[in-house]
């Protein structure tokens, strides 16, 4: 069979949309891209367009694939081989489009580099559910193996699409399962989290099995996050600057103003990071997701969480040093979160408050009354987004009212539906 090039991007729901074209094309489609249409970055994760948005039926757009993006599904089992290329949308002429996801988290990158001297090595690392585990117990042996051979097979694509698997294990939810990379240069890194979805769901397709990357699927059950790792370093020298052995946490200040912007925006960040119906059913207290926004050593109920470090096998506790977002989950868009993240770190170096104040491991129960908690919900934490005049200034308007647009049109899809059935409906979809 021929093969196909699918020029692809990441909406605002967080699934990957694009257009195939023959294989024997891919020279023209790297010079000229494929067409588009602004209004599709409106398209809600059941499906429709939201009706009054900000493009209309006007106006068109071009893909326009980056070649360092590619990755290739081999032929197999019938499957024809296909070549995925992510995208740039632009406008007719090539200019950056002002609501491209993937353009908003580049710049906010440039930013940090060009005021501060700083770049940032980043990994998001992916929870899902696979089914055909059932019985089995969490991070056994047994999990382990009732995944094959899918198992080895995603971890051998993975290595040869480029995306640098570290780690495959069984989780602690029924059917859970986590697949980590490595980490990387922080655009690259939100890149491989759009093509790890798609891959994983190719895989599971063609041996007749499903995963689901949402939340939750059930209220009670555990949940899926997707945890984003990230570590800043010299922009000249590529030193890590985060560890400083003095300082609380051993994170040095630089670090610690980064995540106090972090911080002072995170309940309007929510809304970016997750930002579907059932999103906040899992981040509640002692779920091991978020619970409150504060910044803590190695405690998972923190918003952000200073990771350990290792000197084993002669480890280097200041490469290894690094804060883990945990109120994110797969239903966002990976340039989003990322370039959302860097903005309100940039306001946090950029402003003259104290950093804020880092929790020990082993903080009391009673002291989480002091910490701030998230919304209670995505319409909640949407209007949060629309009151933070600092997040709102970040976006181009068309970007921000497209976003408050396509997930106030999801939450009014599943209006009236308990919790179980909510979280049921955004499982089918991711």
């Amino acid at each position: 069979m021929d093969s196909t090039v699918f020029v692809a991007t990441c909406d605002l729901a967080g699934l990957t949309r694009g257009r195939g074209v023959p294989g024997g094309e891919l020279d023209a489609v790297l010079r000229r891209g494929v067409g588009w249409v602004p209004a599709n970055l409106a398209l809600t994760c059941f499906g429709g367009i939201v009706e009054d948005n900000a493009f209309g039926s006007t106006g068109d757009l071009r893909l326009m694939p980056d070649a360092g993006t590619e990755v290739v599904l081999p032929e197999r089992d019938g499957h024809p081989q296909v070549r995925i290329l992510l995208a740039d949308q632009t406008l007719p002429d090539g200019q950056p489009w002002d609501c491209d996801p993937r353009t908003f988290a580049r710049n906010a990158l440039a930013d940090l580099r060009e005021r501060f001297g700083l770049e940032v090595v980043a990994s998001f690392e992916h929870e899902f559910m696979l089914d055909g585990t059932e019985g089995t117990a969490p991070f056994s042996f047994a999990r382990y193996r009732s995944a094959e051979p899918f198992g080895s097979g995603l971890v051998q694509l993975l290595a040869q699409a480029g995306l640098e698997p570290e780690t495959w294990l069984p989780e602690y939810g029924e059917n859970q399962f986590e697949i980590t990379l490595a980490p990387t240069s922080a655009l690259v890194a939100a890149d491989r989290a759009v093509l790890l979805k798609e891959l994983v769901r190719d895989l599971a397709r063609r041996h007749g099995r499903r995963v689901t990357f949402a939340p939750l699927q059930n209220p009670d059950g555990s949940g899926n996050g997707v945890h984003v790792h990230l570590s800043l370093v010299d922009a000249e020298t590529g030193r890590p600057v985060l560890f400083d052995e003095q300082r609380p946490g051993r994170l040095a200040e630089v670090g610690a103003r980064f995540a106090g912007g972090i911080l002072a925006h995170a309940r309007a960040l929510t809304a970016l990071t997750a930002p579907s119906p059932s999103s906040f059913l899992r981040l509640q207290p002692h779920r091991w997701s978020v619970g409150g926004i504060f910044l803590a050593e190695r405690n998972r109920e923190a918003l952000l969480r200073i990771c350990p470090t290792s000197t084993v096998g002669g480890g280097n506790p200041a490469r290894q040093l690094n804060l883990e977002y945990r109120a994110a989950d797969a239903t966002a868009n990976p340039w989003l979160v990322l370039g959302s993240l860097i903005r309100a770190g940039l306001a946090g170096l950029a402003g003259d408050g104290q950093p804020p104040k880092v929790w020990p491991e082993d903080m009391a129960e009673q002291q989480f009354d002091e910490i701030p908690g998230l919304p209670a919900d995505l319409s909640e934490a949407l209007d949060e987004l629309e009151k933070d005049t600092a997040v709102r200034d970040w976006f181009a308007p068309e970007l921000l009212r497209t976003h408050l647009d396509v997930k106030r049109a999801e939450l009014a899809a599943v209006e009236g539906l308990d919790p179980a059935d909510v979280c049921r409906k955004v499982a089918d979809v991711h």
